[in-house]
């Protein structure tokens, strides 16, 4: 594209674009955060969306950025980046996002977004521009973040049940109603700390495209540069997601907090605080992951523990379709945006 066509109004209107991402993924993934604290009763739901978004804000103070390098330079080369190609992926991520959540679904924000940014690239550049150490990366965590929650949540439940052999059921559901809170509070922190650096990844990737075309009058607080990302750009991801937790999405709290395997509330710490650990160690790692597939891989981890038949493994199967789909999905619309794109401007 001619950078004479860039203007200081496109620029905004994708940084709005983006933050109307991040804030779908908050409401499309409040889920992910309240299901279980909501499903046991142990917060009401507009308790538990607040205590969700409080700790999806103070993330911000916790993690360092390595998802959102991953994301500006991990999965596409940042060169090809323009205008159009992240208009295509956020077209494709936003619109995957709606269909799922119109269904219920709870499928990945992230993955689409991963899914929209590479079919935006093969749209603008063929295959040679993908990174394909950073997208395999994400394809492997695909399968890993799950099973670990699985792992993790079974682990902590058998170890829990171990533990309180000697207690009545009344006073495990006593203690555990308090200890939700913590493990409720964890995994919203986790949440915020692993998918607000997603958008604040793409917003990065989008300044350093306009930085290089000199959009004209773009004031020097908007410039960014491939080796610095601007703190306002990750404070405000990071209050924008958080909002999004707090109107909630209630269709997909239904599915993953009731549907899946019924849940307790020391059922529901164990499932959180697996969850909870994947997430910590995969955005330590720099690794955009799914809290999608790590609270249900743990959720469905808790539900066998009991016995295979409390695990409603049919909307489970039904869910995995759904992690399948979402990256080429995604992948399909931002290619079809981007020529759009391409072609109008």
């Amino acid at each position: 594209m001619d950078v004479t066509q860039v203007s200081l109004g496109l620029v905004i209107a994708l940084v709005l674009l983006a933050l109307a991402f991040d804030f779908m993924n908050g409401f499309h993934d409040a889920a992910n955060s309240i299901a279980t604290v909501v499903s046991t009763g142990v917060l009401k739901p507009v308790q538990a969306v607040v205590f969700a978004a409080c700790f999806n804000l103070l993330a911000y103070f916790v993690f360092h950025v390595s998802v959102a390098a991953t994301i500006g330079k991990g999965i596409v080369d940042p060169g090809i980046v323009d205008m159009q190609v992240i208009f295509g992926a956020l077209t494709g991520a936003i619109a995957w996002n709606i269909i799922t959540w119109m269904y219920g679904i709870p499928s990945s924000s992230s993955h689409a977004l991963i899914g929209g940014m590479v079919g935006a690239g093969l749209a603008k550049a063929g295959a040679g521009v993908l990174q394909m150490t950073g997208i395999m990366k994400v394809v492997l965590f695909i399968f890993v973040s799950p099973f670990l929650g699985y792992l993790l949540g079974s682990l902590i439940m058998v170890a829990v049940a171990w533990i309180m052999r000697r207690r009545s059921p009344s006073q495990a559901d006593r203690w555990f109603r308090r200890l939700q809170l913590l493990s409720a509070g964890a995994y919203s922190l986790g949440h915020g700390g692993n998918d607000a650096q997603k958008t604040a990844g793409i917003i990065w990737l989008l300044l350093i495209a306009a930085t290089s075309a000199h959009v004209p009058g773009m004031p020097h607080w908007m410039e960014a540069h491939p080796d610095h990302l601007p703190g306002w750009v990750v404070l405000t991801c990071y209050v924008t997601i958080g909002l999004g937790t707090m109107f909630g999405g209630w269709r997909i709290v239904k599915t993953m907090g009731q549907k899946i395997t019924k849940l307790k509330p020391v059922g529901g710490f164990c499932a959180e605080t697996g969850g909870a650990l994947t997430l910590f160690m995969a955005t330590g790692l720099g690794v955009p992951v799914s809290t999608t597939h790590t609270i249900t891989g743990a959720i469905v981890g808790v539900g066998s523990t009991q016995r295979a038949s409390a695990v409603r493994w049919g909307v489970a199967g039904r869910i995995v379709w759904a992690w399948i789909l979402t990256i080429p999905a995604s992948a399909l619309v931002a290619a079809l945006a981007y020529w759009v794109a391409d072609w109008v401007m």
